[in-house]
């Protein structure tokens, strides 16, 4: 497997000084967020800063593999905000054709407590994911979704069912499950048991319980605002999220590609070490596991 960083972990970097970091830390690839306003992160529809991040990857020897748009409107029951986001998405996969990137994450757009019209909202969901299936294809790039508080896929279930529905090789799931934990969902055994056959892409984190018999609650979707938090991040293998059996998991399912490495210090730079020594523990951590041949003939 490959082990890639995430710039979420590299919030007061430039990309190309991400990309350094990333190869200083021992990482083999990168996946770079693509949204506006983001200092480690490429602007939508920009390609000259695109290009500029693909030359800084091919001096570092540290290929950007995946994009991580932000983009929530897929869902949308407004004509105009549902095609403003499926054009976003066409941004994203042009972007990642340019850069040498094989997969886009995909929120499956935006569900929270609350919110009325699932069926509808679902309905635009799928509409887009089918419109968008074929131009990714075309493009070599998958569309992956994940499994993702305040989406419509913050399940395992839930994201397998909406994979299969879609039923095309260029949508798959990204498979998180430190996402998963938090949210009292499928532990990794129940998780592989509905979508461990589609799982095209994977972040690694890790955390642990401020109080376990909290309820999961959150009002935003990239984040976790503090006052609903009852988590906090760790660098992986110090938290509660079990990769030393994941990972075997993983190969035996027929994953042996891309791990990225989700460092949440844009979000919570309080809960952890500074990204220069949180990638390095990081990358030690799992290449340790992944070194460990009787883990995988025990899975």
């Amino acid at each position: 497997m490959r082990l890639a960083g995430h710039t979420l972990g590299t919030p007061n970097h430039t990309v190309p000084q991400a990309l350094g970091l990333f190869r200083d830390a021992g990482l083999d690839a990168a996946e770079v967020i693509y949204q506006d306003d983001y200092k480690s992160g490429l602007p939508l529809g920009d390609r000259r800063s695109a290009m500029e991040a693909l030359k800084a990857a091919e001096g570092e020897g540290v290929p950007i593999v995946g994009l991580t748009p932000y983009t929530t409107a897929i869902n949308s029951l407004d004509d105009a905000e549902w095609h403003k986001a499926v054009d976003e998405f066409r941004g994203a996969i042009d972007t990642a054709q340019l850069l040498g990137a094989d997969r886009v994450r995909v929120y499956a757009g935006s569900w929270h407590p609350g919110d009325t019209d699932h069926a509808a909202r679902w309905g635009q969901l799928r509409k887009a994911l089918e419109t968008l299936a074929p131009e990714a294809q075309q493009a070599g790039v998958r569309l992956c979704v994940e499994n993702h508080f305040g989406t419509m896929t913050q399940t395992a279930a839930d994201t397998a069912a909406l994979v299969r529905e879609i039923a095309q090789p260029s949508v798959r799931v990204l498979y998180d499950q430190a996402n998963l934990t938090f949210t009292h969902d499928e532990d990794f055994e129940e998780a592989f048991a509905v979508q461990g056959d589609l799982i095209g892409h994977v972040h690694v984190k890790d955390l642990v319980f401020t109080d376990p018999n909290a309820a999961f609650r959150a009002t935003e979707t990239a984040r976790v605002n503090a006052s609903e938090r009852a988590v906090r991040s760790r660098v992986v293998g110090s938290g509660v999220v079990p990769w030393s059996r994941i990972l075997p998991a993983l190969l035996k399912h027929g994953y042996d590609d891309v791990l990225s490495i989700e460092l949440e210090y844009r979000w919570h730079p309080q809960d952890l070490p500074a990204p220069e020594d949180g990638f390095r523990e990081s990358v030690a951590v799992l290449r340790s596991m992944l070194s460990d041949p009787a883990k995988v003939r025990n899975a």
